[in-house]
């Protein structure tokens, strides 16, 4: 019977053994520190890059062990302009740090020290990472993969700013509240960021790019930050209307943080991951 990564470790005798080494990579001049969760075994390891969230409060390493358990390579990291990082936050930064982090990955050095396959690359997020998840895959054909869960749609809720200028500023509060572990931005920078990026973040508008590879999208029924009638069901179908189809899509009745479906959440990725991107065993 195959061990259950969400409540088995892995065998004992497995060399060499899991490891979580601190790692180190440069994204726009800064160093940017992020934590690799190693499997045990020679490998070599798919990899999944794990993407927070704003402003970082989940960190969603419960997924990240539990996909160390089942194999998989899985770096966590800060972006830069928050949490010590140097530099300042902002949303395109944080697609520039998920890029950097991929080419960190896949440089030939780290990956034969760290026992990685950076041939089968995942990129999974959560929230602002969900959008990043999707955008980095969408930019990189390479990258076989890709999942978000509550995934924010930054070019829908700009769209909706034009036509709404008490959203508009109730956005501005919220992100400004939000600042505390942020550097180098404001409430209002984050919303402009926004309305000049405009139907260039749409998510879905990056269907078509992703046509021929696995996407999996969960929506969250109980959300009040993403909204799944907002953020999820007009991005579930533009990937449905693609040609290829290869969308596999979960609404759990859940908020914002799945808090009370975890396990059905990294459940639902695994399977997803095993299905599309696989492990040496």
């Amino acid at each position: 019977m195959t061990p259950d990564p969400l409540v088995t470790d892995p065998a004992a005798g497995l060399r060499p053994p899991a490891t979580t080494p601190a790692i180190t990579f440069t994204s726009g001049g800064e160093t940017l520190l992020g934590v690799l969760h190693v499997p045990a075994g020679p490998g070599p390891h798919p990899v999944v890059l794990l993407l927070h969230g704003f402003p970082g409060m989940e960190r969603n390493f419960d997924v990240a062990q539990a996909l160390r358990r089942a194999g998989y390579a899985t770096l966590v990291f800060h972006y830069r302009g928050s949490w010590g990082m140097g530099g300042s936050w902002s949303w395109r930064h944080v697609l520039e740090d998920a890029a950097a982090a991929v080419a960190a990955l896949r440089e030939p050095g780290f990956a034969a020290t760290h026992r990685l396959d950076p041939s089968r690359l995942a990129t999974v997020g959560h929230s602002t990472g969900g959008f990043a998840a999707l955008m980095t895959a969408a930019a990189d054909p390479s990258i076989v993969a890709v999942a978000s869960w509550a995934g924010f749609d930054f070019g829908t809720v700009a769209s909706a700013f034009r036509e709404d200028p008490v959203k508009r500023a109730a956005y501005v509060e919220a992100f400004q509240e939000e600042l505390l572990p942020l550097r180098g931005t404001s409430g209002a920078e984050l919303v402009a960021e926004m309305e000049e990026a405009g139907e260039e973040w749409r998510l879905a508008r990056q269907a078509s790019r992703l046509d021929g590879r696995p996407v999996l999208l969960i929506g969250t029924s109980r959300d009040t930050v993403t909204p799944h009638t907002v953020h999820h069901e007009p991005l579930a179908a533009a990937f449905r209307a693609r040609p290829s189809g290869a969308l596999e899509e979960h609404v759990f009745p859940a908020d914002h943080g799945l808090s009370d479906h975890r396990v059905a959440l990294t459940r639902a990725l695994l399977a997803f991951l095993d299905r599309h991107v696989g492990t040496t065993g």
